[in-house]
């Protein structure tokens, strides 16, 4: 629920970002690197306390961030199973597309397809809210030739995992993607709630520079960002901050991208613990493709303040988690995304949904066979729709600054307070978990976008009996997947 306190918190915190500058000078911020980390200056304040009677048993939020799906794709045959459940309706028997083809949706196969789904291929594909541009994807991923392979979907006997728990916790079907952009941008944003004026496309090198590994501060890379005045340039892939002392904010090169806060910096500010469980720089190593693939998805090296603080020893490996909820040591914030032993878990085009909904299975139970999920609340999403239909426009006025949402995002709240067998059909962004996060522990929003965000609270019920644990469902992989061979065109897919 958005309150006054949210909204006065909201205008301050809307000014500082709209003041914030970065700053240059030094030698290269890869060089400061080899130093120690830098102290992490004391972040904003934390937010007012909660209301009374607004408190909640909640003590740990859990954000199983995967890849590349929208709500159709994933559950849209789900919802055929269960119309009660969706109100936008389940998959469509057929899709009119803008240049007339009437296209028959099919059921997709344990491989998910290599789709673009950069910003140009979402735009093209949302066509200005008509959602029938799909053929228009770049590259030709989605049109006749290739069988409209865009316009699948999964029945729920090829996702047990997650159309059980969708079955019996709560899930929404009006979740969107903050912006049209692939996964860096959905990284940046999940946390930070803004995109700080990129418009989200996957870093690539700079001309004339060595690339690192992954997507941040410390690859060398560089992506579009657009200025105040509106002019596309291109910039480091790098969150810098000004207040470390580092060349260039902790970017390669200068640059005017301006210090946003995190939901990292609230936490510590208040004192709470927090993990990112992903692939850690150690992790990253250029002889183990199937080690250093998921270090772009691991969000605290695009960020200066997180990769050259403190911060970074809470970027931990992904296979962390399970070991760390089934002893009762969750923080009480995490963010778990594909990486090391678990990269070819991830969803992500390419790779086998068997082994992904296997791996999100894992997760889950680990949570239901330890000590913390009496006081748990688990977001299951994805940060992007990986080139795949949805039929529901984003509405243009999710976001406060005007950025237009991308395309809709399945999304599965699993709690003993979740309301079992509901439909939040409340529109939101991926601003919304942030927002949650903030009324469950009582911080300061980030900025206007999760200020103003619907937190899910309709979702919740913490007053009912607490729900109890559903058993999971483990597969064997198929004969492809076990013997998956990981490309370096795969790991270096701009998409």
């Amino acid at each position: 629920m958005l309150t006054k306190a949210r909204i006065l918190i909201a205008c301050a915190a809307a000014a500082t970002i709209a003041g914030a500058a970065a700053a240059a000078a030094g030698s290269a911020g890869a060089l400061a690197r080899t130093a120690s980390l830098a102290v992490k200056p004391a972040p904003a304040p934390a937010g007012l306390p909660k209301a009374a009677g607004t408190a909640s048993p909640i003590k740990h939020v859990v954000v199983i961030y995967v890849e590349n799906h929208s709500f159709d794709n994933l559950l849209g045959y789900w919802c055929d199973h269960n119309p009660g459940r969706c109100p936008d309706g389940g998959m469509p028997s057929s899709v009119t597309l803008s240049n007339g083809a009437v296209v028959t949706p099919s059921v997709a196969k344990d491989r998910v397809p290599a789709i673009d789904h950069s910003v140009a291929s979402q735009v093209a594909a949302m066509d200005g809210g008509r959602m029938d541009g799909w053929q228009n994807i770049k590259y030709g991923g989605c049109d006749a030739a290739t069988g409209y392979r865009c316009i699948r979907g999964y029945q729920p006997s090829q996702i047990p995992n997650l159309t059980r728990l969708s079955g019996q916790f709560a899930i929404s079907d009006d979740t969107f993607s903050m912006a049209d952009s692939p996964s860096w941008g959905g990284h940046l944003y999940a946390v930070a709630g803004t995109l700080d004026g990129f418009t989200g496309d996957n870093p690539h090198p700079a001309k004339g520079v060595t690339p690192g590994l992954g997507w941040g501060c410390d690859s060398s890379k560089v992506t579009t960002w657009i200025s105040p005045a509106g002019l596309r340039k291109t910039e480091p892939s790098c969150i810098p901050d000004p207040a470390l002392g580092l060349a260039h904010g902790g970017a390669f090169r200068s640059t005017p991208v301006p210090h946003i806060p995190t939901i990292m910096d609230r936490l510590d500010a208040a004192g709470l613990s927090w993990r990112i469980y992903g692939t850690t720089a150690a992790q990253a190593n250029p002889g183990d493709k199937t080690l250093s693939g998921g270090y772009a998805w691991s969000i605290c090296p695009t960020f200066a303040g997180c990769l050259d603080t403190s911060q970074d020893q809470n970027l931990v490996s992904a296979a962390d988690f399970r070991h760390d909820a089934r002893n009762g040591v969750l923080p009480a914030f995490s963010v778990v995304t594909p990486g090391g032993p678990d990269f070819n878990d991830s969803c992500h085009n390419s790779f086998s949904m068997t082994a992904c909904d296997n791996w999100i299975g894992s997760l889950v139970q680990s949570v239901q066979d330890g000590p913390d999920w009496s006081s748990t609340a688990i977001f299951i999403t994805f940060d992007d729709f990986g080139g795949f239909y949805d039929q529901v426009p984003p509405p243009a006025t999710l976001n406060a600054n005007g950025q237009q949402a991308g395309p809709r995002a399945p999304l599965i709240i699993v709690s003993p307070y979740a309301r079992p067998g509901y439909t939040d059909t409340k529109a939101t962004t991926f601003a919304g978990i942030l927002a949650y996060t903030e009324d469950a522990f009582g911080l300061a929003p980030l900025g206007p976008n999760d200020a103003a965000a619907y937190d899910f609270s309709n979702a919740f019920d913490y007053s009912q009996t607490p729900l109890k644990p559903v058993p999971m469902t483990f597969r064997p992989l198929p004969y492809w997947a076990r013997h998956l061979h990981l490309t370096r065109a795969m790991l270096d897919d701009p998409t």
